[in-house]
C-alpha cells in the first residue's frame, strides 16, 4: 500500500558551520531523477569554487541516491539521505556545499555534519503532506462534457487530464479513501450516466 510522504513547493536554503567549515545546504523539490540531476548541476555551477558539493534525492518509494562527492565514502551522501527518509520527505533533492575551514572533521564529524545540514534546513521548511490517491477515469457522452466538466473543475478534485474521442474522459486524482464518495457524486451528477474505471495510484497534497 502506498504510504503518505513530506514533500516541498519551493527551495530553501540554510548555512550551518562546524569548527569553520561552512556547510551551505539547499532543499528543492523534485519529482524525476532528471529535476533532482538538474538543480544537483545548477548548484554545482553555483558554487564551482566550492570544496565539495555532496548530494541526496529521495524520488518515490524506491529511489534514494546519495553522493560524497570526494569526501571519505559514506560520512555525507548516505547520511543525507537519511535525514529525509527519517524525517519522512520524498521527491526532494538536497545539495550541501562545503568550504573547508582548516581543520579536520574524522568521519564521525563527517557524518554528524552533513546529516544536520539537511535536519536543520528541514526545520525551516514548510512541508507540504501528499496522500495515497488514484487516478479516476470518468467517461460521459459530448452532451453532458460541458457540465460535468465545470462541475469537477469547480469540486476540490484535480483534474489530471481531458480526453476527447467517442466519449469525453476526464482524468482525475482523488484520495483513497473519497474513491467511493467521488464515484457516488459522478452517479449523481451524471443521472448513472457516466462510466468510471480506476486507474493508477500517486498522491496528492492533503
Amino acid at each position: 500500500m502506498p504510504a503518505p510522504y513530506l514533500t516541498l513547493n519551493t527551495v530553501v536554503e540554510h548555512e550551518t558551520e562546524a569548527r569553520r567549515s561552512r556547510f551551505i545546504c539547499a532543499l528543492a523539490p523534485a519529482r524525476s531523477v532528471e529535476e533532482a540531476n538538474a538543480f544537483i548541476a545548477e548548484r554545482r555551477r553555483l558554487y564551482a569554487d566550492a570544496t565539495h558539493n555532496c548530494t541526496a534525492y529521495v524520488i518515490g518509494e524506491r529511489i534514494q541516491k546519495g553522493d560524497d562527492d570526494g569526501e571519505p565514502g559514506g560520512t555525507a551522501g548516505t547520511p543525507m539521505v537519511q535525514a529525509l527518509v527519517g524525517r519522512g520527505f520524498s521527491d526532494v533533492v538536497a545539495v550541501v556545499t562545503r568550504y573547508f575551514g582548516g581543520t579536520l572533521l574524522g568521519a564521525g564529524g563527517l557524518v554528524r555534519a552533513y546529516g544536520s545540514a539537511v535536519t536543520e534546513t528541514l526545520d525551516r521548511v514548510e512541508p507540504v503532506r501528499m496522500v495515497p490517491a488514484r487516478l479516476v477515469h470518468v467517461s460521459v457522452a459530448h452532451d453532458q462534457a460541458g457540465r460535468v466538466e465545470n462541475d469537477l473543475r469547480a469540486s476540490r478534485y484535480a483534474v489530471r487530464d481531458v480526453t476527447y474521442a467517442a466519449e469525453v474522459t476526464f482524468a482525475v486524482a482523488v484520495g483513497d479513501d473519497e474513491v467511493k464518495a467521488f464515484t457516488d457524486w459522478v452517479a449523481t451528477l451524471t443521472a448513472g450516466r457516466a462510466r468510471v474505471e480506476l486507474g493508477d495510484s500517486l498522491h496528492v497534497p492533503a
